[in-house]
């Protein structure tokens, strides 16, 4: 089964390692003996899904979730059960890929016009003059 990241990018299952382990937070005396917590691995360097300019954004995009190898791993332990947790981190997997994905809008710097300007110093000179006439008037 493939899982829907953005319109022609999808991740198969199969890229995908889940794993349970115990988890902290909700759940009483259950989350002292049941493995809820979802761990993620996501081998994004060998990823056969991923274009090359994504898989690099990705990496950065993971920081310290990304080991040496290039291994993506998110732990997910904020629900109660396995499923709602597996989904939880897949969830945030496909998150991540579409914000890498995400090309930013090219800039061109630029500078201020002349006129521009010409009001800037209009209005420093305006505001100057205004405090220059709350001060108390200096004898000669």
């Amino acid at each position: 089964m493939a899982i829907p990241i953005l319109p022609g990018l999808s991740l198969s299952d199969s890229e995908l390692e889940v794993s349970y382990i115990l988890a902290s937070g909700p759940g009483g005396q259950n989350v002292n003996k049941v493995a809820t917590a979802a761990q993620l691995r996501f081998d994004a360097a060998r990823s056969a899904s991923l274009p090359e300019r994504v898989r690099v954004r990705l990496l950065e995009i993971a920081g310290n979730r990304a080991t040496r190898d290039g291994v993506i791993v998110i732990t997910a332990r904020r629900f109660r059960t396995q499923i709602r947790n597996r989904e939880d981190a897949i969830e945030r997997l496909a998150i991540m890929i579409r914000e890498a994905a995400h090309r930013p809008a090219f800039r061109v710097p630029t500078r201020p016009g002349r006129a521009a300007r010409a009001r800037r110093m209009d209005g420093k000179s305006h505001r100057a003059g205004i405090k220059r006439g709350r001060a108390a008037p200096r004898e000669y």
